[in-house]
């Protein structure tokens, strides 16, 4: 799993208890706060209503302007998913470390489920790619060597099945 610094909202930006949001967060202040974001990197909705609370913004406010971006399509947990496994995906990670993430951040067991099923990446083939950059072509005969490969690949996230498959065969290469 990757470590990710969350970014605390700095003091002079967070409203005093009882106090109404700073300044610039009326409905087109937060709105603009959450395009800006969404122009970065896809968030989950879960992800976006967090930084928005984080920053002060009233619950019912941030529901409605969220509301709005789902629905002019701005915003997508389908779409986020889909980024987010793909560029797990492509930095080695498997599909249970990638699933972990994405529950992590707010989508459900069956939008993950979609997410992955729908990445049309052959998991097995993607372990055995993963360990080949990792360790070479050449499979382990030594017993401890396949021990040490087969924790790496778990470690990734890939499944018992698709490590056993990538340690007993060679990534073919298309010519």
């Amino acid at each position: 799993m990757s470590m990710m610094k969350r970014r605390s909202t700095p003091e002079s930006l967070r409203p005093a208890e009882g106090e109404a949001p700073p300044a610039g967060l009326s409905p087109d202040g937060v709105r603009g706060r959450a395009l800006a974001m969404l122009t970065r990197r896809e968030h989950s909705r879960v992800e976006l209503e967090r930084k928005l609370g984080d920053l002060g913004v009233q619950a019912p406010l941030v529901t409605a302007v969220l509301d709005e971006l789902a629905e002019r399509k701005l915003q997508s947990d389908e779409r986020f998913a889909e980024v987010f496994v793909r560029s797990r995906a492509q930095k080695g990670h498997g599909p249970r470390s990638i699933g972990a993430e994405l529950r992590s951040r707010g989508l459900d067991a069956e939008q993950v489920a979609a997410a992955l099923a729908a990445s049309g990446y052959d998991w097995s083939e993607r372990a055995a790619e993963v360990r080949q950059d990792r360790f070479g072509r050449v499979l382990p005969a030594d017993p401890r060597e396949k021990a040490r490969q087969l924790r790496f690949l778990q470690y990734r996230g890939f499944s018992g099945a698709d490590c056993a498959r990538a340690l007993r065969c060679e990534v073919q290469e298309e010519d």
